[in-house]
């Protein structure tokens, strides 16, 4: 199994990594009902076929605003622009359309006045600039915590519950979030040894962001070598009657990855992977179809991700696609 492409072993695993990015070997292996050996052993063959599993803060949770980015550049000039925007630390997704032009980047404020900053100061300046649409996140129906490899053939856990306040970060959550976000499965004592604390003060620390939901593990994997290799952002005008119903609906689909409310005349946003342009069109003729409330459906096809869970992304190798 060192060569092609992943197995159903190699599936469950990602879905059980996807409920519990930290869960030990031991615990997959129940899982999955094989040895902790050989459940070692596919978790470290998928590393080297590009699995990444990261730590981050969750944005609304410590109180942060989440804007989606539309912007169209003048030809040829949009590529550049999408790599100056994933090198920013408050960017998370960062993404080309098939027309060449237009790009989305996903991006988190944590006040008012760094929001401002980007959108009044930094991207008005930016040369070849056609136009920039801002859209706030209202809420978030599925997000990329639970992406669409995720819950294919296991039950999600249980999400947390609402935030009544931000919660305070100190530096040894700070410092456990810098490390989780370089290696979401390291060990206790590495953690131990960068922040300074014992392994049982960290647990600690781990077990409160967890339970808070003030941190979020992501499993990320190419979907081209799960077979998936149509990725499509679907923009949604909905009656606001039917907003929450139909965003339920978009975040129930395993082909959705992501599902949103945001502001603008597109009132809900979607990110879709599917295997062929004909599965893209079967889902919108399907299951969006059907849904009361819908008024009008625009697809852009994604031509590049350039950033994808905070991280830059790494092309799939020829070998890989087989």
């Amino acid at each position: 199994m060192d060569s092609g492409s992943p197995d159903d072993l190699d599936q469950r695993l990602l879905h059980a990594l996807q409920l519990d990015g930290r869960a030990p070997y031991s615990r997959l292996a129940r899982t999955l009902d094989v040895s902790e050996h050989t459940a070692a052993r596919r978790y470290h063959r998928l590393r080297r076929l590009g699995l990444r599993i990261t730590g981050r803060s969750n944005p609304q949770r410590l109180g942060h605003t989440r804007w989606l980015l539309r912007l169209r550049c003048a030809p040829g000039t949009a590529r550049p622009l999408a790599d100056s925007l994933a090198r920013r630390p408050d960017t998370s997704w960062v993404t080309l359309t098939t027309s060449g032009t237009d790009l989305y980047c996903a991006l988190d404020a944590p006040t008012a006045d760094a929001h401002n900053a980007l959108l009044l100061t930094a991207v008005p300046r930016t040369p070849n600039l056609v136009s920039v649409t801002a859209h706030c996140m209202l809420h978030i129906f599925k997000g990329a915590a639970t992406t669409w490899h995720a819950t294919r053939h296991l039950t999600p856990a249980a999400a947390s519950p609402d935030p009544t306040a931000p919660l305070h970060l100190d530096a040894t959550d700070r410092t456990l979030l810098t490390e989780l976000a370089r290696d979401g499965r390291a060990t206790l004592p590495a953690l131990s040894k960068a922040a300074a604390r014992s392994p049982s003060s960290i647990q600690r620390h781990l077990d409160r962001l967890r339970h808070h939901g003030a941190l979020d593990l992501f499993v990320d994997f190419a979907p081209q070598l799960l077979g998936h290799h149509m990725s499509a952002q679907l923009w949604l005008t909905v009656a606001p009657a039917h907003l929450r119903s139909v965003g339920a609906a978009l975040a129930a689909h395993p082909d959705i990855a992501f599902a949103a409310a945001v502001t603008g005349p597109a009132n809900l946003v979607a990110n879709g992977i599917f295997r062929t342009p004909a599965d893209l069109y079967t889902y919108i003729d399907q299951h969006l179809g059907p849904l009361p409330g819908i008024h009008s459906i625009d697809t852009a096809p994604t031509l590049h991700e350039v950033k994808r869970l905070a991280a830059p992304c790494t092309p799939v190798r020829a070998r890989d696609r087989t």
